[in-house]
């Protein structure tokens, strides 16, 4: 599968906990990236400065599903549950 055009949900829906350029304090679940262009393609596509965990989402058709919108629940879904899974104290 390749990225659905001006989709951006892997740049929207995750949390990403440390500093990107033009967020230091990291990007807030469901918070755009301020990396994301108007056609929502990330800025620091191939960049080193990219998150590591930007380089970790590639498209599939279990996260991404049939539309942006899709994506966007798909993604959020799982950034929930592994949230909540961190936060689980043993």
């Amino acid at each position: 599968m390749e990225c659905r055009i001006n989709c951006g949900a892997c740049c929207i829906a995750p949390s990403i906990v440390g500093p990107i350029e033009g967020m230091p304090e990291g990007k807030p679940a469901g918070h755009r990236c301020v990396q994301l262009d108007s056609d929502n393609r990330c800025l620091l596509y191939g960049s080193p400065l990219r998150p590591a965990l930007c380089h970790a989402f590639m498209p599939e058709q279990d996260l991404c599903g049939d539309s942006a919108e899709q994506a966007l629940e798909l993604i959020a879904v799982l950034e929930i549950s592994t949230a909540c899974a961190s936060s689980v104290v043993v």
